[in-house]
């Protein structure tokens, strides 16, 4: 496989009921430059203008914009536009053979001992985190993947794929606050929730894992456009092996992430990556419209 070239073009738009007087913004909108991902280039348009922008990378490495507007207002629009370039990330069956869960587990929860430098960044996507809770039933759920002796990669792959099986996606089934011990009674939900999910069963287990937000290329119906502004963002979940380093897996889709997911950047889950977070001064009611098109730069060359 080749690299691959995108366009992005991401809108957020709010409507007000009434005037806003004040809003203060945090964005999460900027690709992130990694081993197998570079921005080429990204641009946010931001209506009405604001008095005051500051651009900083957070705790985890991730670039973000802090906006804040001051000028009565009763639409608030921000538009990213980016253009990134995606290497080939190797194939699970290219992956050397990784460690057995139990000693990845192991080696990270010895109290009293000397970690080494490698073991530090893991540590910080080990605990329970303000949308990710840790238990036994979650463990038990992730035990049907992660047998005895088990690889850590084996076993993410299987629970990817269990999550798939079990799980169906409906996006009127949760919300934010959905808890995880709802969510397996549930079984149903959205990409973040199945994000959510598998990162808690791996944590119940003593392995690290992140949240991963970002896009994901869609395709459309054999012989029918590319719809505009018909995708949207999108999340799944980072494993760590120490073997290897990082490996990404979508188990919304059941696959492993290669060249059709695009990374805005990771955490520890939901609220740390939040596209679009802030406070307003006003009052009464909002409607809030996405639009997400991702686009491979070949197709746009060909129109």
């Amino acid at each position: 496989m080749s690299l691959m070239r995108f366009h992005i073009l991401h809108e957020t738009q709010y409507r007000y009921e009434a005037p806003v007087a004040l809003s203060q913004q945090l964005l999460h909108l900027t690709p992130r430059n990694f081993q197998f991902q570079q921005c080429e280039s990204h641009h946010i348009a931001i209506d009405p203008p604001p008095v005051e922008k500051i651009r900083s990378v957070d705790y985890f490495g991730n670039s973000r914009k802090y906006v804040a507007i001051v000028a009565q207002h009763e639409k608030f629009v921000v538009r990213a536009e980016s253009v990134v370039c995606l290497t080939p990330r190797p194939t699970f069956e290219l992956i050397p053979s990784s460690t057995d869960w139990e000693t990845v587990r192991d080696s990270l929860i010895q109290f009293g001992t000397q970690l080494k430098p490698e073991q530090l960044e893991p540590l910080k996507f080990l605990y329970p985190s303000p949308h990710v809770s840790v238990g036994d039933e979650l463990a038990a759920y992730a035990k049907q993947s992660f047998v005895p002796g088990c690889s850590v990669l084996a076993g993410a792959l299987d629970l990817t794929n269990r999550i798939f099986a079990d799980f169906t996606f409906d996006p009127e089934a949760t919300d934010i606050s959905t808890p995880l011990d709802e969510l397996l009674k549930l079984r149903r939900g959205v990409c973040q929730d199945f994000a959510h999910l598998m990162i808690g069963c791996l944590r119940s287990l003593g392995l690290p894992c992140r949240y991963v937000s970002g896009y994901i290329l869609t395709h459309p119906a054999p012989g029918k456009p590319r719809l505009i502004g018909a995708d949207a963002s999108h999340a799944w979940v980072s494993v760590y092996c120490p073997s290897v380093g990082w490996v990404d897996f979508d188990p919304t889709n059941r696959c492993m992430v290669n060249l059709e997911h695009i990374t805005l950047g990771w955490g520890r889950d939901f609220s740390d990556v939040t596209l679009l977070r802030g406070v307003m001064l006003g009052s009464g009611g909002q409607d809030l419209t996405v639009s997400v098109t991702v686009t491979p730069l070949s197709e746009l060359a060909h129109t």
